[in-house]
């Protein structure tokens, strides 16, 4: 039989589509700030790359924007796909960054904090920077796994690299840590600046959001949520 129509035919379908097909196939979510990496394909990231490019060319030239002759638009559109599927959305498109866990063999069982951690994202709404700082709050027991104090810092940024709300970033954060770390309590804080507040709309610069989530032992024990969070208001 011959199958020389058939691989053609598959060639022509754009390579969102097909990553799209696997996803929907296997019935799971693909919002704005889900990890999808399980359904791209080695190769597959440099062929999404050349179809974004292509299509925001054609938002390029509906905003007619000359990218012939304006030599700082020539090649603004490659740029752009660039930009988003290689740094400002990466948590997106990739797996995990490896962490290496170790058993907590002293028995650790005193508060630690990490942070101020730089965090970066974009708006899911307006896809506008919103720039900020993390705090993370770690009370573990002698079952809790630890991890390399940088690795929160790459954990963060995969979560933070795709188009966020804030309320639901830092739930994503504590989700990831609880099931790396087992620990009897977390705590993380988050205070930013979203742009599109600063950029647009209303265009005010000063307003900043906070927003904190807690779980276990920083939930139930209001005396050790007062030393969390008064500890990391010496570090503004």
């Amino acid at each position: 039989m011959n199958d020389t129509p058939k691989k053609a035919e598959e060639e022509t379908v754009a390579v969102s589509a097909k990553i799209r097909a696997r996803i929907v196939t296997s019935k799971q979510r693909f919002n704005a700030n889900d990890n999808i990496s399980d359904f791209i394909e080695p190769g597959e990231l440099e062929a999404l790359l050349d179809e974004v490019a292509g299509k925001f060319d054609a938002v390029l030239e509906s905003l007619v924007i000359d990218t012939t002759t304006d030599h700082n638009t020539q090649d603004t559109a490659r740029r752009v796909a660039k930009m988003y599927l290689n740094e400002v959305f990466r948590g997106r498109y990739v797996a995990p960054p490896p962490v290496t866990e170790f058993p907590n063999a002293e028995g650790l069982n005193e508060l630690m904090i990490v942070g101020p951690i730089t965090v970066r994202s974009a708006c899911s709404h307006h896809f506008c920077p919103i720039m900020g700082r993390l705090w993370i709050g770690i009370m573990p027991n002698q079952h809790s796994n630890l991890i390399g104090l940088s690795k929160y810092s790459r954990l963060a940024e995969w979560i933070m690299s795709r188009p966020q709300i804030q309320e639901e970033a830092i739930t994503q954060v504590a989700d990831l840590l609880m099931s790396k770390v087992s620990p009897d309590g977390l705590a993380v804080v988050m205070e930013a600046d979203h742009f599109c507040m600063h950029w647009r709309g209303v265009k005010d610069l000063t307003t900043k959001m906070v927003n904190s989530v807690m779980r276990g032992s920083f939930l139930k024990d209001p005396g050790l949520r007062r030393e969390f969070l008064s500890l990391i208001n010496l570090k503004h």
